[in-house]
């Protein structure tokens, strides 16, 4: 019953490719566990959580760790996205396109250029 409930996360943990994922039902507690590519991605794993059950769900338990630490996300640039519209989707914050750029001076020369299908690093903060 509780899987149900939370199927969302599961759905989700698949659509990010969570490795090494676990589920069990454990007297009403649903207990997940995987690995994450970036903080990010366990990020968006622990946002649904809390939409489905609240901020402190006790019929959860999760165990998700991070494959890689060295940074917060890869992000492949779109059609029409600037640094700053991409600092204001992983920060919250448009001015800290800086640390989006100074984190990428190896492809990118100016912060007013990007282009589609380059990959970016988005740097821990």
């Amino acid at each position: 019953m509780v899987k149900a409930k939370y199927q969302g996360v599961l759905d989700l943990g698949q659509q990010l490719n969570i490795q090494d994922g676990d589920v069990s039902e454990e007297n009403g507690t649903l207990k997940i566990k995987g690995t994450a590519q970036t903080q990010y991605e366990k990020n968006q794993l622990w946002d649904k959580i809390k939409e489905i059950g609240g901020e402190s769900p006790s019929d959860i338990v999760a165990d998700i760790n991070v494959a890689d630490t060295s940074f917060y996300h890869k992000h492949v640039v779109k059609s029409g996205e600037s640094l700053s519209k991409i600092a204001k989707h992983y920060y919250g914050d448009p001015m800290k396109y800086k640390a989006i750029f100074e984190a990428n001076t190896g492809i990118l020369k100016n912060p007013d250029v990007i282009h589609p299908d380059q990959e970016l690093i988005i740097p821990n903060l």
